[in-house]
C-alpha cells in the first residue's frame, strides 16, 4: 500500500469549498492501493463555518494531524489574515516531524491556500519525496489587473506580488499538478516551461451520494431560508463582481418577463445565499445592489453570510430550481455543478461559452443552458425557463447516469490515484 500525505489547511469540521475534493474522495484512497493521513489547521484558528455532520461523512480510522497557526487577531493588524500564511511554520514542524519518522510515498496539496505549497519544494529537497499541487483556483494571475480597485480582493496589492514570487517556487520542482480546469494548467506551462514534461490531469470536481442522505437525516437541525409562499429559486455561493455579467442576464429576462406577465412572476422569489467569505454579520452584499439597478429588491434577497455544508444540501432540496451564475473568468468551474445535480431539481446556468463547467452540465444533461457573452438569447431562455417553472410545467429532471457516474466521488479519486502513480513512477 502506498502511502499519502495530504496537505489540507482547512477540513472537517470547518466548511471550506476547497476541502470539499480531499473529504469526498477519502473513502476510496485504499481502494485503489493508496493510505493516506491528512494534515490541517486545528479549526479553531479558523473563522469560517464549522459543520460538525462533515464528520460523518469521514472513513473511520483517518489519521488526521492538526497544526496550530498564529491567531488571526494577531496577525490581521499587519495585514496577513490567510490562514496558509499564518500555519505555514507550524506545517513545516510537523511534517519534518512525520517524514523523519515515517516513509511516505507523495505529498499531496489540495487547497486554495496557495501559499503553502512552497513547503513542498522544500520538502521536496530535503526528504526526497515528490509531491503534487491540486490548482482549484489560478495562484499568480493577472485578472485583476485591469480591474477597477473597488473590485479587487481585499490586500490585492499585497497578495498580488506575493503569489507572483511564491509559485515559481513551488512550480520548478512539483512532480505533478490536478486543475479543476485545462486553461489552468496550460497557462503554467506557458509560464513554466518544465512543467510540460510533468504529469498533470484536468480533474473536475465530483460528488458524495451519502452527503444528501446525511442533509435529509438531520433536516431538523437546520432553519429554512426560503418563503413557502413563493416559487423560489435558489443560489448558494460566493457572489462577486466577475458573476454580474450572469446575474444580470437573470435579472434583466426577469423584469421584461414581469413586464407582460405581473400576476405570475409576482410569485417568485430569487434567493443568494452564502455570498461572502466574510465573518459571519460582516459581508458585504455584492447582488442586491446589481438587482436594484433592476428595481427588483423586492423579489430579490442576498444572505451574505455562508451556512454549512449540510443546510446548503437540504435547502437546495427544498428549492423549485436551482440557479448557477457563471464567472467571466473563461477557466472558473463551480464545485458546486455535481452537488447541485445530485438534487435532481431544475437547473438554470448562465455561464460564459468557454468555460469548462459547458461540458461537466452537458455530461450530466442539463437542458436549461444559456450563455451571458449572448445575452439576447440568454434572456429570452431565461425567462422561458421561469415561466415554466411557475407554471409546475417543468418535470423533476433525470441526468444522465454516465454523467453522474464520470463524476462521482469514486471516479474522481481513481482520477486522482492515477495521476499519482505516473508521479512517483517517474520519480523511482
Amino acid at each position: 500500500m502506498k502511502r499519502l500525505l495530504i496537505i489540507s489547511p482547512y477540513f472537517p469540521p470547518t466548511n471550506a469549498a476547497d476541502m470539499q475534493r480531499v473529504r469526498m474522495s477519502l473513502p476510496y484512497f485504499t481502494e485503489f492501493n493508496w493510505q493516506v493521513e491528512v494534515v490541517t489547521v486545528d479549526e479553531r484558528y479558523s473563522d469560517l463555518v464549522k459543520d460538525d455532520l462533515l464528520m460523518e461523512s469521514l472513513p473511520a480510522g483517518l489519521i488526521v494531524h492538526r497544526v496550530k497557526a498564529l491567531p488571526k487577531g494577531l496577525t490581521s493588524k499587519i495585514g496577513l489574515g490567510s490562514i496558509a500564511l499564518r500555519s505555514m511554520w507550524f506545517y513545516r514542524q510537523k511534517v519534518n516531524q512525520l517524514l523523519k519518522a515515517e516513509k511516505f510515498d507523495l505529498i499531496y496539496f489540495s487547497t486554495t491556500q496557495l501559499p503553502v505549497c512552497v513547503l513542498g519544494a522544500y520538502w521536496r529537497k530535503r526528504f526526497g519525496v515528490p509531491y503534487v499541487i491540486d490548482m482549484q483556483d489560478p495562484w499568480h494571475s493577472e485578472y485583476y489587473q485591469d480591474k477597477p480597485k473597488n473590485e479587487r480582493p481585499a490586500k490585492y496589492w499585497f497578495s498580488y506580488r506575493l503569489n507572483k514570487y511564491l509559485e515559481p517556487i513551488a512550480m520548478k520542482a512539483v512532480g505533478g499538478i490536478i486543475s479543476v480546469s485545462e486553461k489552468y494548467i496550460t497557462d503554467l506551462q506557458n509560464r513554466y516551461s518544465i512543467l510540460k514534461s510533468v504529469p498533470s490531469a484536468t480533474i473536475t470536481f465530483g460528488a458524495l451520494e451519502l452527503d444528501n442522505a446525511v442533509a435529509l437525516k438531520h433536516a431538523n437541525n437546520f432553519k429554512s431560508l426560503l418563503n413557502p409562499d413563493y416559487k423560489n429559486l435558489v443560489y448558494i455561493g460566493r457572489g462577486g463582481a466577475d458573476m454580474h455579467k450572469a446575474i444580470m442576464v437573470l435579472f434583466s429576462a426577469i423584469k421584461s418577463a414581469w413586464e407582460s406577465s405581473p400576476d405570475l412572476f409576482k410569485k417568485l422569489k430569487v434567493t443568494f445565499i452564502g455570498t461572502s467569505y466574510a465573518a459571519a454579520g460582516q459581508g458585504i452584499p455584492t447582488i442586491i445592489p446589481v438587482a436594484t439597478q433592476f428595481g427588483m429588491e423586492d423579489i430579490v434577497v442576498e444572505i451574505t453570510d455562508r451556512i454549512s455544508f449540510y443546510h446548503t444540501l437540504l435547502t437546495l432540496q427544498q428549492a423549485d430550481a436551482l440557479f448557477l451564475p457563471g464567472s467571466d473568468s473563461q477557466g472558473y468551474t463551480a464545485s458546486k455543478i455535481p452537488p447541485y445535480l445530485l438534487t435532481s431539481k431544475p437547473l438554470l446556468a448562465i455561464i460564459n461559452s468557454n468555460s469548462p463547467a459547458v461540458s461537466v452540465l452537458k455530461d450530466y444533461g442539463v437542458e436549461h443552458i444559456s450563455y451571458f457573452d449572448e445575452a439576447v438569447t440568454a434572456e429570452v431562455s431565461t425567462a422561458f425557463f421561469l415561466t415554466q417553472i411557475l407554471q409546475n410545467a417543468i418535470p423533476r429532471p433525470q441526468y444522465d447516469a454516465i454523467g453522474i457516474a464520470e463524476y462521482s466521488a469514486r471516479n474522481i479519486t481513481l482520477k486522482q490515484c492515477r495521476l499519482f502513480d505516473l508521479v512517483i513512477n517517474k520519480h523511482i
